[in-house]
């Protein structure tokens, strides 16, 4: 083992390359009596504690997930998380993995907000950040934060951070970032592992989304104040990567970021994250896409055409197909079902559709990561890279279908600037009765009247 980090009951190995430089990078990541994280690999992100479409049974019998990532935000309801702080469990139990139903050697990530955040309206405060609860809008203070921290007991924590999603910060909103987040961050540290406390999570402080210069300042505070508190940086944009000094490559990345596509993926890993997040299994798998990739990929044919990174199953060329999603593929999916049987679950609009898409996506990935981590180990990982892009098409194929209905925190929040959640449809009664009275003042007729009705929706009764 090349470098080694340790924090309360978490341990960082890193075991190639030997110096901690920008470059991509192989490790483990060990949590006492949680699962070994290889790394570089991903963390699902959770909707209310579960993977959107797998049940938490499924999860433990039929994929390989051994992390999860939880907004604290998905529980909150007046104020607290009232629910998880009423569960009854051992001392040293978390109320959230029992109340979640995660197993018990899952490694849990807490963060303030969910991700992908949806952008609130409410602006953050030097005590507090805004958040979007199943109650709307509201201020998560960093004292409610240390709050929930010490009585959850998630395995790693990410740390308070004022970000502008969906938004660009002007120069003195950036300064204001900085300081707000490094008072954030030193209020956190001495407040969960001072002397009198005994907080066990993993502290990961954010590294913000910021030029150099105003990048580098908050950077050397965290060096030359918290060093010696930190387990690990949580970064919100690849760039970010960039500006991590030396003397904190030793620390896990976790890479909060939206690749668009594997290849994108790839050189989030090249510039040495070694955990990431890929919102796009998520969106692949509502998409009616299977993924069929691989890393390292075949030595592509001169003058072969590039493949498709996914098959799209809502296509008509699958409604008699009896072939598995990936021939050779051992996810459940593929085991037990065909592309035509898939097809058909998604023209039903049945939930399974979704269930089995996202067992053989997230198997998919598990495999691509197992594929760099065995390419970066042997040297070849820059030109697989390149063979990867040559083989396979720019981009995700386009969605031709329909998805799942949407509800809750996948839609847009009410706020300025966006979008309404549905069209108004409890109103439509009045207006065919304001309608009504309209034609009635006129010279109407009770023909014109059942008209009026049909043209608006309604069948005129006998």
């Amino acid at each position: 083992m090349d470098l080694e980090t340790s924090f309360n009951d978490m341990n960082f190995n890193i075991l190639s390359p030997a110096a901690p430089v920008l470059a991509p990078r192989v490790g483990t990541l060990a949590i006492t009596g949680r699962k070994t994280i290889s790394t570089p690999h991903f963390i699902p992100s959770t909707s209310r504690g579960a993977v959107p479409h797998i049940a938490q049974d499924v999860v433990r019998k039929e994929t390989a997930i051994n992390g999860l990532y939880v907004g604290l935000e998905d529980f909150i309801e007046k104020k607290h998380p009232a629910a998880l702080y009423k569960m009854s469990v051992a001392v040293d139990e978390s109320p959230l993995r029992n109340f979640i139903c995660a197993s018990g050697d899952m490694p849990l990530i807490l963060g303030p907000r969910r991700f992908p955040a949806i952008t609130c309206p409410p602006d953050n405060t030097n005590t507090s950040i805004a958040i979007f609860t199943s109650l709307g809008f509201q201020q998560l203070t960093a004292h409610d934060y240390i709050e929930a921290i010490q009585n959850l007991k998630p395995d790693i924590v990410v740390g308070f951070a004022d970000l502008t999603h969906g938004k660009q910060p002007g120069v003195k909103r950036r300064e204001k970032m900085v300081d707000r987040t490094h008072a954030y961050t030193r209020h956190a540290l001495e407040n969960l592992y001072s002397q009198s406390t005994t907080t066990k999570a993993a502290y990961f402080a954010p590294v913000l989304p910021l030029d150099n210069a105003q990048q580098t300042i908050y950077l050397d505070d965290l060096e030359d104040e918290f060093r010696d508190s930190l387990s690990g940086l949580a970064l919100f944009e690849s760039d970010s990567l960039d500006f991590i000094p030396e003397s904190l490559g030793y620390l896990p990345r976790l890479l909060f970021s939206e690749p668009s596509e594997p290849h994108d993926l790839l050189r989030q890993i090249s510039l040495g994250a070694d955990l990431l997040t890929v919102p796009f299994v998520n969106s692949s798998s509502d998409a009616g896409l299977a993924f069929d990739f691989t890393f390292p990929a075949p030595v592509q044919q001169d003058g072969s055409q590039r493949h498709s990174l996914a098959i799209n199953l809502w296509s008509p060329e699958h409604k008699m197909d009896v072939s598995p999603l990936r021939v050779g593929c051992e996810c459940f999916a593929c085991r037990k079902h065909h592309r035509a049987y898939l097809n058909h679950l998604l023209a039903a609009k049945e939930m399974t559709s979704w269930a089995l898409l996202q067992l053989h996506n997230h198997h998919m990935m598990d495999l691509f990561f197992e594929g760099v981590r065995g390419s970066i180990q042997r040297g070849s990982f820059e030109e697989d890279v390149m063979v990867f892009n040559r083989f396979y098409e720019a981009s995700l194929p386009e969605p031709t279908g329909e998805g799942p209905r949407l509800r809750g925190y996948q839609l847009p929040a009410a706020g300025p600037n966006q979008p309404k959640r549905a069209p108004r449809v409890y109103g439509r009664l009045d207006d065919v009765q304001q309608m009504l009275a309209e034609s009635r003042s006129s010279v109407a007729t009770p023909d014109t009247d059942a008209e009026g009705l049909e043209h608006h929706g309604f069948a005129a009764k006998a």
